[in-house]
């Protein structure tokens, strides 16, 4: 399974600040947004569709952590990752963290006094199995990130991958997960070229999933097109029904009919006589997978994917 999970609010206001004395305001209206978009309350959404699923293997992006940190207080802490591993739990699924890449890290002063702290990260979950082994991790930053100016404050928009090896029976493959930059396509060419030319230059059989904020259909960036140049399958078109539409919903997770009208969260494997394609689908995308108070899981839909491995050497 892919799935982009959402930080919970569009970060725009931030983004659009010209004046440092603008930042305080932007930054505690984004932080309402958070708070609206109510992640305990979501991670129960996407915790039932994981369970209905029970993906081997997960790769999570936007897996945020927000800290509220007052003025001489304690912090207050709300850890994405900490919270979909409790609701798993709750629906008997057991996961461990087997990578993760710490992307953007970034505090800034509310107008309330206190100091609001965003991380990001892109993690790896394995299910609890004795069907394979985990004997290798690599977690790291692209080079090439695109950097913003906040209120004259220059931040980098870190991003990254992480990948685990796989030992299953008497061979070992490699799963790769990203989220690759959506606001310029040079710089997210140049981080898909790093994937291409790093980790999935491997000789195992690859599989590389994620974020890719590239139109599978091509009308947007070259990334898409670069992949499936190199020799990755995409699994959608193989065994895929329908659009496999994955983005995006409002960021208020509001909208009362889905906008998913784009295919850019993806599973991709290379070395096709290693790998049969048996099924994909698209989970969090119908009206009966939101939450009591209707928000949508996401503002992206998961995709997953089964993929049946021989001739692993």
């Amino acid at each position: 399974m892919t799935w982009n999970i959402y930080i919970g609010a569009e970060l725009t206001p931030l983004l659009t600040a010209t004046a440092p004395d603008q930042i305080p305001e932007r930054v505690t209206e984004v932080f309402q947004q958070f708070l609206a978009t109510n992640f305990p309350l979501r991670a129960k959404a996407l915790a039932r569709q994981i369970a209905l699923k029970a993906p081997d293997i997960i790769g999570l992006q936007e897996v945020a952590k927000w800290e509220l940190i007052p003025p001489n207080s304690s912090k207050v802490v709300y850890n994405f990752l900490t919270i979909l591993l409790r609701e798993l739990r709750r629906k008997g699924m057991r996961y461990t963290v087997a990578a993760q890449n710490r992307n953007l890290s970034a505090a800034l002063p509310s107008s309330s006094g206190n100091l609001i702290r965003l991380t990001d990260r892109d993690v790896i979950l394995v299910r609890k199995t004795r069907r394979f082994k985990v004997v290798r991790k690599q977690e790291a930053n692209f080079k090439t990130n695109v950097e913003i100016d906040v209120g004259g404050q220059t931040i980098p928009i870190l991003r990254g991958w992480s990948a685990i090896d796989v030992k299953v029976r008497r061979g070992i493959f490699r799963l790769i997960n990203t989220h690759l930059e959506p606001d310029s396509p040079e710089v997210q060419v140049a981080q898909a070229n790093e994937l291409l030319t790093g980790p999935a230059a491997a000789k195992r059989p690859v599989i590389l999933l994620g974020d890719f904020n590239s139109n599978a259909d091509g009308s947007g960036t070259a990334t898409y097109g670069n992949l499936t140049s190199a020799g990755f399958q995409d699994a959608w078109t193989h065994v895929g029904k329908g659009n496999g539409f994955t983005c995006c919903q409002d960021a208020d997770l509001l909208n009362a009919v889905s906008h998913l009208n784009r295919r850019i969260d993806l599973i991709l494997f290379k070395k096709r006589s290693n790998w049969k394609a048996v099924k994909a689908a698209v989970v969090g995308e119908a009206q009966r997978d939101r939450t009591r108070t209707r928000l949508w899981p996401s503002d992206h839909a998961g995709v997953t994917a089964k993929l049946k491995i021989r001739n692993c050497k």
